[in-house]
């Protein structure tokens, strides 16, 4: 009887972690397909708070994001 028990819950805990590593792989290939934020957004953000943003300054930004990301 408490075998069944036992065998129940590590199977309950088996599928948990399986699912939670399942989802993080997932969600990550995702955001590496489709980042959150592109570089026209960042001009577009720049442009609203005031800033005139060169290319030069999209591209650091951009790169210096996605170091995050790693």
């Amino acid at each position: 009887m408490w075998i069944n028990i036992l065998i129940g819950v590590l199977s309950l805990i088996a599928g948990v972690a399986i699912g939670f590593f399942i989802a993080r792989k997932t969600m990550m290939n995702y955001l590496k397909k489709n980042p959150p934020i592109n570089e026209k957004m960042l001009r577009v953000m720049m442009m609203q708070m005031g800033m005139n943003p060169s290319q030069k300054k999209i591209t650091q930004m951009m790169k210096a994001m996605n170091n995050q990301m790693k």
